[in-house]
């Protein structure tokens, strides 16, 4: 029988991409990540995706949010919270944990599950602890939905100091002094613990930088001048993580790089350089969101230093091997040379943060940025890569 003449079906538009934008989260950066999803939210292109914001409150339930960018912001000093930008206390959504199965389920206590559709990808906008270091990439790559950024390993070791300088290290990138002091040795014997860290003071000098070894946003940072606020200092980076990290001081400039992945694979922007903030010991963060302080971009360096940062960086991104965005912090020392401190495999990303800005200065506008990140991440497959 000839179907010519029979009515045909008209042929459904292709669906949009579902864009799932993910921030909050239970780290000391919460409202960090809340005000850089604002950012991502009102720049991401909305004639080319569809957008599904979830926040996760600092307990860590996914909640179901606005659609507002203007509410994810800091005002008046405070920072916003996912709690502000939901209007259920209980309701949960919930990612499917099948692989072939991307739909993405909202629930409220009495009430029937709402479908959500599925999600094409993921962009984890999570700072800090149970989110950029491998915990959600683990959950995602479980549910087999493609992500924003690098992987279960890179995140891990992107987010855990002590081993990203032991991966730069073995991949002959110079880091800085440096010693850890891990919970277990805390908890057997902090006199030998504190002794250690005076040993390293007495090799080294003062002052030290005092750190949670997997913290970021230079969150629980104490810049220690002298032994009698050394106890405070371990007592405030405890606080962040049982685990932490205490750096010899630097003497030189503070250069930092981005690095994003095109389709030939990563490239390096032009470097800005973070000079002394006037009002604060170092960049710490106060300076970063609160005071806004700017930095330079690009940085004032010779061609030759600009083109060594920029390889540097890109060597770095490859050692870990992160996927996606990278910022690479380096100091360049009173010889000349550059020193990597650490690289943010999920970076400040509001349009004053300066990750967007150097590129913006390399020519890729904050919407364009938006856009490469989702589209290499569809390009992605999840599993072994």
């Amino acid at each position: 029988m000839s179907t010519e003449n029979l009515p045909q079906s008209p042929e459904q538009p292709p669906r949009k991409p579902r864009v799932a934008v993910v921030f909050g989260g239970r780290s000391s950066e919460h409202g960090i990540s809340v005000v850089t999803a604002g950012a991502v939210l009102k720049a991401i292109d909305r004639t080319k995706y569809e957008v599904l914001p979830i926040g996760i409150t600092q307990d860590g339930r996914w909640a179901l949010t606005a659609d507002e960018p203007d509410r994810m912001a800091i005002v008046d000093r405070r920072q916003p919270s996912v709690d502000q930008l939901t209007d259920s206390a209980e309701g949960a959504v919930v990612l499917p944990l099948d692989p072939g199965n991307r739909e993405v389920v909202y629930s409220e206590p009495g009430s029937v599950p709402k479908a959500l559709g599925e999600v094409d990808v993921v962009f984890p906008m999570l700072h800090g602890p149970y989110g950029e270091d491998g915990t959600l990439q683990g959950l995602l790559e479980l549910s087999g939905v493609p992500y924003v950024g690098s992987g279960v390993l890179a995140s891990a070791v992107g987010q855990d100091k002590e081993y990203m300088k032991r991966v730069f290290t073995s991949f002959g990138l110079k880091v800085g002094p440096y010693v850890v002091i891990r919970p277990r040795e805390w908890e057997r014997d902090e006199s030998a613990a504190r002794k250690k860290i005076i040993g390293f003071a007495g090799e080294h000098g003062w002052p030290l930088f005092v750190k949670p070894a997997r913290a970021g946003s230079s969150i629980g940072i104490t810049k220690v001048d002298d032994l009698s606020g050394l106890d405070e200092a371990i007592a405030v980076a405890r606080r962040h993580d049982p685990k932490i990290l205490v750096e010899a001081a630097l003497r030189g400039r503070e250069i930092e790089c981005g690095v994003l992945e095109f389709e030939e694979g990563p490239r390096a922007s032009v470097p800005a350089e973070i000079p002394p903030p006037d009002a604060h010991a170092y960049y710490d963060f106060e300076a970063k969101y609160i005071d806004s302080t700017p930095g330079l971009v690009p940085a004032p360096l010779t061609d030759e230093e600009t083109a060594e940062v920029r390889r540097l960086a890109v060597e770095a991104f490859e050692a870990v091997g992160c996927e996606g965005l990278v910022r690479a912090d380096f100091f360049l020392t009173e010889d000349g040379e550059f020193v990597i401190n650490e690289i943010n495999t999920m970076p400040g990303f509001t349009p004053i943060s300066m990750y967007p800005k150097m590129w913006q200065a390399t020519g890729v506008e904050y919407p364009e940025l938006v856009d490469r990140l989702v589209q290499a991440a569809l390009r992605r497959p999840t599993g072994l890569r």
